[in-house]
Formats: structure tokens, sequence, C-alpha cells
């Protein structure tokens, strides 16, 4: 824009599949340098320099496998110190020599996987946060000057002593020979050296991340932890379509719903299976949002694959899924369209029902549980009302959470809680895990038990209000 009138033609334009990778980070002080992150022209985003005057570009840096993820910029001239990669875990490289001996000294102190959340305008002293996974993550004052460093806090100190357990990147190759990043957590009972190689098979939860144009990383997670405290594998799986690891990573998960995104899943199970973490009948497979989704196209797609599975706000009939996209969406409807399927063109609608996992209710063959938040703006209650009622037309049993007051995921810890009550006494007689008993945290909440009370252990003795509806 100049003299408050727009430019006729756009300064820079972005194609659809460059969308997700390519950005500006930000100018230097003087306005004379515009950094990018860039991935037009190639696969991974690099850092990119450009000359603001001449339109130049310069590259400053890049990875053949993970997609640059930020920089560290210099409090007073705004210039690129330093840029991060996270392919296994995050990592930080120097841009020249101002701050490498900083993050050599940072990097070893073998405190975790670390990151620079803020700098002072001297540049004397930074905050640091670590994360060692098996001990709750850590903020520091780091003082450049004398190489010291003091804790501020901890950020979840009843943790401190926690028996947590370590996470541990492993590469998994889908059948047609992609590379899948992928985190497995095991529990004590299957690797007391904490190395990562079972010394057993155990049950296994696959947990499968939201997005699905996002992606699991290295670092503290909440449902790992319990899960593999109730005595479970926890397998994290970077299947195609997820970000970071290039665009043609992202875009192999164009028009894949349940089809070769699924297949990833299923070659990761594979993969645990061979590798001695697991049996192939003590898997369930559980997420949120598309992992919800992946959950219920496991249940229908793949009926005997999994022993059970638990989907938290996933979408059952893709073509109502994109009927109700929600008004802050409205600028990517095009792009979910691109990636999933159009539903303005036969083709495209046709695509959807064939990928929509309430068009195979009927082959649902093992236990299946529901949570969802009736307020839900992104994945509508219908959603998974319309997987429910078909199940019970078909008489075929399902446990259904609905929360009144929750939206995508749920927010109120007494919810969450009680969701993770009733889910974790639901896979306990399916993969024979520890559960607590549910006892009254089901009451605590505004969990409505929509179906099957009689599933859960410990739901039966929720009060007739929130046990209403329950016909099958």
């Amino acid at each position: 824009m100049a003299d408050g009138k727009v430019e006729a033609s756009p300064t820079v334009s972005i194609p659809f599949e460059d969308a997700g990778t390519t950005s500006p980070l930000g100018f230097t002080t003087d306005g004379r340098t515009l950094y990018w992150t860039e991935s037009r022209g190639r696969d991974t985003s690099a850092l990119m320099a450009q000359d603001v005057a001449s339109g130049t570009m310069s590259l400053i840096g890049q990875d053949a496998k993970a997609d640059i993820g930020g920089g560290l910029f210099n409090p007073t001239t705004g210039r690129i110190e330093a840029y991060s990669v996270d392919y296994l875990r995050n990592e930080y490289v120097p841009v020249g020599s101002a701050v490498a001996a900083d993050l050599a000294y940072l990097k070893g102190r073998n405190m975790g996987e670390f990151y620079i959340g803020a700098r002072t305008d001297a540049d004397d002293k930074w905050i640091v946060a670590f994360d060692p996974v098996s001990a709750p993550a850590s903020t520091w004052v780091y003082d450049r000057s004398s190489k010291s460093m003091k804790q501020l806090y901890v950020g979840r100190p009843e943790l401190i002593g926690a028996p947590l357990v370590p996470q541990h990147a492993v590469v998994i190759n889908a059948r047609d020979g992609l590379s899948m990043v992928s985190y497995l957590t095991l529990p004590k009972i299957a690797d007391p050296a904490g190395d990562g190689k079972p010394s057993r098979p155990v049950p296994m939860v696959l947990f499968v991340h939201g997005g699905p144009w996002a992606r699991d990383g290295y670092g503290y997670n909440g449902y790992d932890q319990w899960l593999a405290n109730r005595g479970y594998a926890v397998l994290n799986v970077n299947y195609r379509g997820s970000t970071g690891f290039g665009k043609g990573f992202t875009n192999a998960g164009d028009l894949q719903w349940g089809r070769k995104m699924h297949d990833d899943l299923l070659d990761a199970v594979s993969w645990a299976v061979a590798h001695g973490v697991t049996t192939k009948d003590k898997v369930a497979i559980m997420g949120g949002s598309y992992g919800g989704y992946a959950t219920l196209a496991g249940m229908t797609f793949t009926p005997t694959e999994f022993a059970c599975g638990v989907d938290i706000v996933g979408p059952s009939n893709l073509f109502t899924l994109l009927q109700t996209i929600p008004a802050y969406w409205e600028a990517g409807r095009t792009q979910m369209y691109k990636r999933m399927g159009d539903p303005t063109t036969e083709v495209g609608r046709a695509m959807l029902k064939e990928r929509s996992p309430l068009t195979y209710a009927d082959r649902i063959q093992r236990p299946l549980l529901i949570g969802q938040g009736a307020n839900d703006p992104r994945v509508n209650v219908r959603e998974s009302d319309q997987i429910v009622a078909a199940m019970a037309g078909k008489h075929i049993p399902v446990t259904y959470v609905v929360f009144p007051d929750e939206g995508h995921g749920f927010a109120r810890p007494v919810n969450t809680i009680a969701f993770n009550a009733v889910a974790e006494n639901f896979l306990a007689p399916c993969l024979g895990g520890r559960a607590e008993p549910i006892g009254d945290a089901v009451k605590a909440s505004t969990a409505q038990i929509r179906a099957g009370t009689a599933n859960v252990s410990g739901l039966s003795t929720a009060p007739p209000a929130l046990a209403a509806n329950d016909d099958h």
C-alpha cells in the first residue's frame, strides 16, 4: 500500500503447496532486511534473508529433513543469530559466532531440550526453559557473562519426584518407503533401563495427533505419561500430512484421509509389533480431532486391527464436517477442499462419503468410547451424535460422554479428569492395564453419559440425570 492506496499487484504471491511452509519472520530494526521461512522452489523451508530495496533473496540456513522453525534475533539490530530445526528434536543452529558459545553451553548442561523464550535489551540475560521429559520442565535465567544459571520456577512442581519416563524418537518406514518421525514412550515395567529398548511386549496405545496439519514433537506429554503409568506403551506417529518435514510430506496426505494416512498408522503398529513393543492383539487407537477421526476410521475401515478405540471430538462424516466450517476458518476453506475432497463437486461428495467412518458404522466390532464437547465450533456435536445413533440402530455398543460446557476438547480440569477416569476404566478390560476407580470424578464434572453406562466399570454409579438417554 502506498499513499493509502492498495497496490495494483501483490508484492509476493505464495502458491497453495507452499502456503504452510512459507512466511515472513520479521524485519531488521533498520528495515533493510526481511527474514523468511521459504519453501518456494524447494521442499523443506529454508531461512532466507530478503534485501528490501532490491528484493533479492539470500540463503541463510536449511535442513534436508525438516523445516526451519524460527530464529533468534539480536534484540538491538534484529539480525538473525541462530535458527531452530526440529527433526527428531529441536536444535538451535548458530549463524555466525554471536551466540554460538551460549548455545553450546546450554546444550552442554544436559538438562533436556531447551527453548530460549526472551532476551534482555542489553542481551546479557536470557530466559531459558528446559524440558527433560522424565522430570517437570523448569525455567531459568541464564547469565551470558558468567555462564551461569539461576532457576526461576518449575512449571509443574507437583510432578517433582513423580515416576515419569523418558521419550524416545524413532523413525518408522511406511510401506511405500516414506520415513515417519515418531515418539515412543514405554512404561517402566517394559523398559527398566530407560533406553527405549523394550524388555518385553506390553499393551500399546497408538495416540494419533490432531490437525492433521500439525505434528508430534519431542517433549513432556501428559497423555503419554499417564498412559505409560497405567502400564501401556504409547506411540505418537507423524503420518503423511503432518507438518514440519517439508511440503512434500505434508502434501502427500492430500485426499488421503482414511487411505494412505491410515495405512501409515497401521504400518507404525506393525513396526511396534516387529520390535517387541507390543503384540498385535493388544493395541488401542486413541486421539482427538483428526486423531478422533483416525480412531473412528480404525474402528470401521479396519474393524479387527485395534482392540478398542477412544475418540475425542472426532468427525465421523466428512461432508457435514465441511458443511459446518466455523467462520474463523473461512480463509482456509479452499485449502481444506483441496486436501480432503471438494463437497461442491459430485466426485468430491462421493469421496467424502467413502472416507467417512459414519458410512461404515455397521462394521464396528470392537469397544468404542466417544467424548464430545456440546459447544465444539470445529467438530460439531452432530459428528458424534450421528455415529452413536447409527451404532444404536444396529445394536452395536458404544459409550458416549458429552460435556455441555466444553468445545473442541476439554478445558475445565474437572471435565478432563472425568473423561480420563472413564477412559482408563474403558481401556483396562480391553488392554489389561491399571485403572484407578472412577469414584466421584464423573459426578464432580458436567459429564452427560448419553450411551453405554454399563460398558465402563464405575459409570453405573452415576446419578440418573447423568445417565439419561442411555438406551444402548
